[in-house]
This record gives structure tokens, C-alpha cells and sequence, in this order.
């Protein structure tokens, strides 16, 4: 099995980049799907979390009001490290089950937003990091995604910064340009990946 690590910042699009991947045979662990999969409704994750948070993080329904919950730990490094706590255990050990059943020959892509910031480069045999400049993360969280300019600047300050990502990878992705140069250099870092596994 070769273990790749997908990253990027917020906004970067790792999930354009993971979507390429997987249509051309890579099995796919999204680190965004584990982390609400282990906070949804009844789950011992949402229950730390509202232990810690309050039920004010809560929407009507029952399930994590995320917005809410990335406004009060986004711009506190104490809460956000709180959280970390209840959450980080639970999707490690999801991710290594996931990585225990994917097959022994195949390239696994682990979409892990916060690969830098947790220091776990080094658990893959390649990091392939997607980048773009700051000013176009801004723009794509709020035209995109919705957020205020605020909101996007906490979220981008919470995470690595380019430079950080760029001294772990293996691969960069340049993602300014067009779908067809993403697509040109997926490919190129398929090909690439394929040798790898086979040696």
C-alpha cells in the first residue's frame, strides 16, 4: 500500500484535487467526512463536545451547529486546542481502521486538512500539498462557501501557512490556474505515484 497525505489550506481545493485522484484509482479517506462522522447525533464525540461547549453548539435538531462551534474556537487558541482534544483520538482511530481495510496494492489518499499543523508528514510515503495564495482563499470562502471576510481570515490563520505546507510536500499543486491545468498535473503526479507503488 502507498500511504499519500493530501493537504492544503481552507479554500485550496484538495477536494477538486482528491476527486481526480480517486477516478483514477486511488482510494479515498477524507479527513472532513471522519471529523463530522464522529460528532454526529449520539456519538460519544458530540457528547464531549456539548460537555465542554455547552448545547449552545447545538442546532435545534441535535446535530453540531459547526459555524457556531468554529466561531468560538477559530479565534481562541485555548478552546480550539479543547477541541482537538475530543476530536483528534476519535478520527485517528477511525482513519486507521479505514486504513486497515483499504487493499494491500492500492494508492491511498488521506484528504488531512491539518497534516502540517499535527506534524504527520511523516506517516505517508508522499504529501502532495494544493496551494494558492492567501488573497484567493479569501476569495473563494467568501464568494463560495459564504463566509464573512472575518471568518475566513480566522480560519486561515489557524492553520499552517504556505510555507510550512510547501517544506513537507512532495508534490505541489498549483491550483490559480485552469481545470485543465489540474488536470495535467494530477496526471502527472498519478503517473508518478503509480511507479512508486509498483517499486
Amino acid at each position: 500500500m502507498l500511504r499519500v497525505g493530501l493537504t492544503g489550506g481552507i479554500g485550496a481545493g484538495k477536494s477538486e484535487v482528491s476527486r481526480r485522484l480517486v477516478a483514477k484509482g486511488a482510494v479515498l479517506i477524507d479527513g472532513d467526512a471522519i471529523a463530522r462522522e464522529v460528532v454526529r447525533p449520539g456519538t460519544p464525540g458530540l457528547a464531549a463536545i456539548v460537555a465542554e461547549f455547552g448545547a449552545d453548539v447545538l442546532l435545534p435538531d441535535g446535530t453540531l451547529d459547526r459555524p457556531k462551534l468554529g466561531r468560538i474556537v477559530f479565534n481562541d487558541p485555548e478552546q480550539l486546542a479543547k477541541l482537538n482534544a475530543i476530536t483528534h483520538p476519535l478520527i485517528g482511530r477511525r482513519s486507521q481502521e479505514l486504513f486497515e481495510s483499504a487493499p494491500e496494492d492500492g494508492i491511498v489518499v488521506y484528504d488531512m486538512p491539518l497534516l502540517v499543523e499535527n506534524n504527520l508528514g511523516s506517516l505517508h510515503d508522499a504529501v502532495i500539498v494544493v496551494d494558492v495564495p492567501v488573497e484567493v482563499q479569501l476569495e473563494r470562502l467568501v464568494k463560495l462557501r459564504g463566509m464573512t471576510e472575518e471568518d475566513a481570515r480566522s480560519r486561515i490563520a489557524a492553520q499552517a501557512t504556505r510555507e510550512q505546507r510547501h517544506a513537507v510536500a512532495d508534490y505541489l499543486v498549483d491550483n490559480t490556474g485552469s481545470l485543465a491545468d489540474l488536470d495535467a498535473r494530477v496526471d502527472e503526479i498519478w503517473a508518478d505515484l503509480v511507479k512508486r507503488a509498483a517499486s
